[in-house]
């Protein structure tokens, strides 16, 4: 498997924001020391690939700086380090399509991002713009993260080549997600959800993504359903993930994931866990 990092990602921070680069850096030295895996530099994504998903006034609003979102700081150089984490889904989706299997170990994540807003410490929507550039006649996005990935929902609306399916914590930020409309599939969760009903959940968003058929599935992959994460309330365990990417792999179609979120001190053994389960 290849995994898409970069340390340049782990170079920008807000004081006391739970998207800390601690969490990346401890996860890229776990998954280094395991020496399975090859790591794989990225390249920032063209501002042409961030148009593919975006407006132009929001490229231009966050080369500038010129947005104010509490949960989304204007900090120096972000337009770089959020081009930058573009463009590893990028390669990511790249490489699945040649048949590889690939995991996009940066930040900042993407799926709060709608077309022409940052929110919920997303900048640029990687997965969307990864989607777009490799522009397959069938694709699948799957959004295992707590929250509702609003700004790729937003994005991908009514896209009869795209499919959207959620499986997220209802309610939590950012409140949308309670319905399933057109091509976006919703499975909104209560608080407390163990790992047997989410894996059956799981097991019903599977079904509906072989009827659709995609050539390609883009994970966003959130491991703050885990039940130590300190912002949300699902119980998912450290297991659990194993037995997701496991249903993921059985699908047998051609994938690649991105990280979202995971706040906790055990994100590294939740990704080394869901990563074991894809391969």
């Amino acid at each position: 498997m290849k995994i898409i990092f970069s340390p340049e990602c782990i170079k920008y921070k807000s004081p006391g924001h739970p998207e800390s680069p601690e969490r990346v850096k401890l996860t890229y030295e776990y998954l280094k020391d395991t020496n399975i895996f090859q790591f794989i530099e990225p390249e920032p994504a063209k501002d042409e690939d961030i148009l593919l998903a975006h407006s132009p006034e929001l490229l231009n609003a966050v080369k500038a700086g010129s947005f104010f979102d509490l949960d989304t700081p204007a900090l120096p150089n972000i337009f770089d380090y959020a081009k930058l984490s573009a463009g590893a889904a990028i390669k990511a989706a790249e490489l699945a399509v040649t048949g590889e299997t690939a995991f996009s170990l940066m930040r900042p994540p993407g799926h709060h991002s709608g077309r022409n807003s940052v929110a919920g410490f997303c900048y640029f929507n990687n997965i969307a713009i990864a989607i777009k550039k490799i522009n397959a006649s069938r694709s699948t996005i799957l959004d295992i993260d707590c929250h509702h990935g609003n700004g790729t929902e937003e994005i991908f609306f009514g896209d009869k080549k795209v499919l959207y399916v959620s499986l997220h914590q209802s309610p939590l930020y950012p409140g949308t997600g309670l319905v399933s409309q057109d091509n976006c599939i919703n499975y909104p969760l209560s608080a407390g959800t163990e790992e047997k009903e989410y894996l059956s959940t799981l097991e019903k968003a599977i079904v509906k993504i072989k009827e659709f058929a995609p050539e390609i599935v883009g994970i966003s992959a959130g491991f703050d359903t885990y039940i130590g994460d300190p912002i949300t309330n699902l119980n998912l365990e450290i297991e659990s993930y194993e037995k997701i990417g496991t249903l993921i792999r059985g699908l047998d179609i051609p994938c690649f994931s991105i990280l979202e979120g995971g706040y906790s001190a055990d994100m590294r053994q939740c990704v080394y866990s869901f990563l074991k389960g894809l391969e």
